[in-house]
């Protein structure tokens, strides 16, 4: 057992938490949409086909915002496919994984299930093939009022009242050479410069990305992002970050799987520090906000000749990866530091919600269960609400080749004045050994009630959910908490992710 503390003051809050932070994304791959979300024959179905047991599992994760319809596929899509009568709808050759869009599910359908969850829609447009006028149009058809071609034919489509639709993505991985008209930084920078104008003519109260690198190891990160930037920054409000974790080769280890924790938090500060050099060269006082709009683990399903089958199917299984218990301890600590992350990084979404990479799997006609990864994905997204505090670490740890020594605890601390209630969320990056961790609420209140305390741990960290056992890797209650005034003191096992809640009378 090691002993280690962590602090937080009231005075010393980092930022107001942004609840999208909380954010999924559900893409027109592999079954995401079709035999995932949206199986109209499933016992659960709705009218429109959605799976009621999908829905549930969805609000239960709390998602906040759910990026739509891609990815890569957004980069062909014609959003013109995807309105109308059903029976009338083009079935087309997607490009981007090789597989046929029936269009079945479109921009109304799929409005219908965020309101059928409570989640807020962010939409992308199509910056590939099309460009600023398909963007305008698109945007025109679904927050227009009424009394032109386009919003009066999203009326006649049986959508009254204006969609509503308030976050927009300007394209999607715009850098990368698999991406459907891959662009060179200043090609995309002009583009999403005049497609913002446009879009901004049509709705001025959209919130528009732009396309950072598609990954922080891209040999243009840094460069792309400031020649983009050049064209673009004073029209948006958004740069986008994109970052799966992998295990490579040459390192396998737990400890370094762990440490692209430190490698996202770098990703993060040098996308700012870039956002504002540019504001400097400006002479600008806006600051820009960043977007992680894909972030998961994504390794041992992510090659193969699986991504391209023969005969363009429909809704094939397509990197269906299975998490493990590690997998779901290194997603909780990019939670932590995604929080703790907060005056800038304002929208996330976990790519994706259903089968493709994803928290939630099914199987058709049959049941939905939960992987490993979404606990505490659900878990920060029901307790953290309010103030992110800047806390103080001090904590035995590790070597690793890239950051140097790192500390076994990670952390972050989300307080909320107007119930009293601070959430802490803490990640124990030991294999072998338990930590005696002293916490310290200052300034929160000395009258400390416990509101909840759940552990994420498993023996075996290899561990998974399966259709046949859903809940092999579960939270169970965590034990030993002492409470005296401002001090918290609790025992956490090896390699486990922790959330404690209490709540205190505020003068």
């Amino acid at each position: 057992m090691f002993k280690a503390t962590l602090t937080v003051d009231r005075h010393f809050d980092l930022a107001p938490l942004d609840r999208r932070l909380f954010g999924v994304f559900v893409e027109h791959l592999g079954r995401c949409v079709y035999n995932g979300i949206h199986e109209p024959s499933h016992p659960t179905a709705d009218e429109h086909g959605f799976r009621g047991d999908v829905i549930e599992l969805t609000k239960e994760l709390g998602a906040t915002i759910v990026r739509y319809p891609g990815g890569n596929f957004m980069s062909g899509y014609n959003w013109e496919d995807g309105v109308g009568p059903k029976a009338e709808r083009p079935r087309r050759l997607d490009l981007a994984w090789f597989s046929t869009e029936t269009n079945q599910v479109g921009t109304h359908e799929f409005m219908h299930w965020c309101e059928q969850v409570g989640i807020e829609p962010m939409f992308g447009v199509n910056l590939g093939t099309r460009g600023p006028d398909e963007a305008r149009h698109y945007l025109e058809y679904c927050n227009h009022p009424g009394g032109t071609a386009l919003s009066d034919l999203r009326r006649a489509h049986g959508a009254e009242a204006p969609l509503g639709i308030k976050f927009w993505c300007l394209g999607n991985e715009m850098d990368g050479p698999w991406q459907i008209c891959q662009k060179t930084p200043d090609e995309y920078g002009r583009i999403a410069q005049e497609t913002a104008k446009l879009m901004r003519m049509v709705d001025p109260n959209v919130e528009l990305a732009a396309c950072g690198s598609s990954a922080y190891d891209m040999p243009t990160y840094g460069a792309w992002e400031d020649r983009v930037l050049e064209h673009c920054f004073e029209q948006v409000d958004y740069l986008s970050l994109h970052s799966y974790f992998v295990k490579p080769p040459s390192d396998d280890s737990t400890e370094s799987f762990f440490a692209q924790i430190e490698t996202n938090a770098h990703y993060i500060e040098d996308t700012v520090a870039i956002a504002d050099a540019v504001a400097a060269r400006k002479r600008s006082a806006k600051r820009l906000m960043l977007s992680f709009d894909e972030w998961n683990v994504w390794y041992r399903a992510r090659h193969g000749e699986h991504l391209k089958q023969a005969g363009w199917p429909e809704a094939p299984r397509l990197l269906e990866e299975v998490y493990t218990f590690e997998d779901a301890l290194l997603v909780g600590g990019m939670l932590t530091m995604m929080m703790n992350h907060a005056d800038r990084l304002k929208v996330a979404c976990m790519a994706q919600l259903c089968n493709v990479i994803a928290p939630i799997m099914t199987e058709p006609g049959g049941p939905a269960w939960r992987q490993t990864i979404f606990h505490p994905f659900a878990q920060a997204a029901r307790w953290a609400k309010g103030s992110v505090l800047r806390p103080v670490i001090e904590s035995p740890g590790f070597a690793n080749a890239k950051h140097g020594e790192l500390p076994y605890l990670c952390a972050s601390v989300v307080d909320d004045a107007a119930t009293g209630q601070t959430a802490v969320f803490l990640l124990n990056r030991s294999l072998s050994d338990e930590m005696d961790l002293s916490i310290t609420l200052r300034g929160l209140g000395t009258e400390r009630e416990l509101v909840q305390a759940e552990q994420l741990h498993s023996a075996d960290l290899q561990a998974t959910n399966t259709a046949d056992a859903p809940d092999r890797v579960a939270p169970q209650a965590l034990d030993s908490i002492a409470i005296d005034g401002e001090q918290l003191r609790v025992k956490l096992k090896p390699a486990s992710w922790n959330v404690i809640v209490t709540k205190a009378q505020r003068a």
